[in-house]
C-alpha cells in the first residue's frame, strides 16, 4: 500500500493487486479528486504497475537462475526440491550433543555444525570419531547467547583484544551486535583459524563452516574473509546474501538459494503442522534449515530456561515418522554439505 500525494498533501491510497493474471491498481481517495487528478493518478499506476511487473519478472528471471545453476552444479534438475536439514549448536551441552546425533542416525537431519568454545564440544568431537560418516561443519562462534552461560576464545586473550570484555570472555549477542563494527577483521580470523584448527587437530574433517547467531558474520568485510577462508581449506560455507550467492554461484561455488529457515523464528506450539506445511511448500533449487534439536534435561533447562521447547519441539519432529513420510512423498532430497564441499574444494 501507498499514499496518493496532490500538491503535496496526502489525499488517499493505493494498492496493486493480482487479478486473473493481471496487475491491478485500486485507489481509495479521501475526497472527491478532480478529473485533471484522476488523469494524473492513472498515468501514475500505469507506470507503477510496470514497474511493478519489471521487477517481478527480475525475481522470477533471477530465481530461476539461481535454481538452474544450482541444481546443475549439484547434477539435479531444474525442478528437484533440494533440502538440507543442519542441525546447529552441537557441542552446546550433552543434551543437544545426544539429540544431534539421534536426529542424524534415525531422523531426517543431515548434517550438524560444531561450537569449538563450548565445554561440550570435547565430548562432541569424541561423539564424531566415533561415527565417522556424520557430516559436520564448524559453527564459527564469537558472541555468547546466555549472560548465565560464558565462554571465551579458542585463540589466547590477547590475541583477540576486540573480541572480548574485560573478563576476557565474549560478549552477550546483543552487545556484539552494538560494537560489531570495530571488532577488528584480522583478530576475528585469528580466532576463526582458532576454532578450526581445534577440529582439525583432534583428527576430524568438516565440510563447511557457518556462524552462530551472526547472519553472514555480521558485517561484509567479515563475509569475504570467510569465503576465502573457506576457499583456502577447501570447506563449503553457508551464505544468505543474495547478492553473495549469485557471485558464488557464478564461480561454480553453491549454497543454499532461499531464505535460511531458523528454528528459533517459529513458534514451538503447532511447530510440527507447521514443518509439514512447510516441506509441502518447499521451493525448488537447494534450500537450508538451521534445525536447533536438544533432548529435555536439566542441562538444557540451565542453559535455556525460557526457550528450551524451541529445542525440544525441533528434536520430535527430526525423528518423527511424519517427517521421514512427508519428505518421501514430496519427493524431496536430502543433503548434507558434502556435494557441496566437493565443488569448494575444487
Amino acid at each position: 500500500m501507498g499514499t496518493v500525494l496532490v500538491d503535496g498533501f496526502w489525499r488517499g491510497t493505493w494498492a496493486i493487486a493480482r487479478e486473473g493474471g493481471r496487475a491491478v491498481l485500486t485507489v481509495d481517495p479521501f475526497a472527491k479528486l478532480s478529473a485533471e487528478d484522476r488523469e494524473a493518478l492513472s498515468r501514475g499506476g500505469r507506470a507503477a504497475a510496470r514497474v511493478r511487473g519489471a521487477r517481478r519478472r527480475d525475481a522470477r528471471r533471477q530465481n530461476r537462475l539461481r535454481m538452474s545453476r544450482t541444481n546443475r552444479l549439484l547434477g539435479y534438475s531444474e525442478d528437484a526440491r533440494l533440502l538440507i536439514v543442519n542441525a546447529d549448536d552441537l557441542g552446546m551441552s550433552a543434551s543437544i550433543n545426544e539429540a544431534a546425533l539421534r536426529a542424524i542416525e534415525a531422523g531426517v537431519a543431515r548434517s550438524t555444525t560444531l561450537m569449538t568454545p563450548w565445554p561440550a564440544a570435547a565430548q562432541a568431537m569424541g561423539m564424531l570419531r566415533a561415527h565417522p560418516g556424520i557430516a559436520f561443519g564448524v559453527h564459527l562462534t564469537v558472541v555468547c547467547d546466555n549472560h548465565d552461560y560464558r565462554w571465551g576464545p579458542m585463540a589466547p586473550v590477547e590475541a583477540v583484544p576486540s573480541l572480548v570484555d574485560e573478563s576476557g570472555r565474549f560478549h552477550h549477542e546483543d552487545r556484539f551486535r552494538e560494537i560489531v563494527e570495530r571488532v577488528r577483521l584480522d583478530e576475528l580470523e585469528v580466532e576463526y583459524r582458532a576454532q578450526i584448527g581445534a577440529v582439525l587437530a583432534a583428527g576430524l574433517r568438516p565440510t563447511h563452516l557457518d556462524w552462530h547467531c551472526l547472519s553472514d558474520g555480521g558485517r561484509p568485510d567479515i563475509l569475504e574473509m570467510t569465503v576465502g577462508l573457506a576457499r583456502e581449506l577447501g570447506l563449503a560455507l553457508r551464505v544468505c546474501d543474495g547478492a553473495w550467492i549469485d557471485r558464488l554461484g557464478s564461480l561454480g561455488l553453491p549454497t543454499q538459494e532461499h531464505e535460511l529457515m531458523n528454528s528459533y523464528e517459529l513458534d514451538p506450539d503447532g511447530k510440527s503442522a507447521r514443518y509439514v506445511r512447510m516441506l509441502r511448500e518447499l521451493p525448488a533449487g537447494l534450500s537450508e534449515w538451521a534445525v536447533h534439536p536438544s533432548v529435555d534435561g536439566p542441562d538444557l533447562r540451565a542453559l535455556e530456561p525460557a526457550t528450551w521447547r524451541v529445542r525440544t519441539t525441533d528434536y520430535e519432529f527430526l525423528v518423527c515418522a511424519e517427517a521421514r513420510e512427508t519428505i518421501e512423498r514430496e519427493g524431496i532430497v536430502l543433503l548434507n554439505y558434502e556435494p557441496l564441499q566437493r565443488l569448494w574444494a575444487a
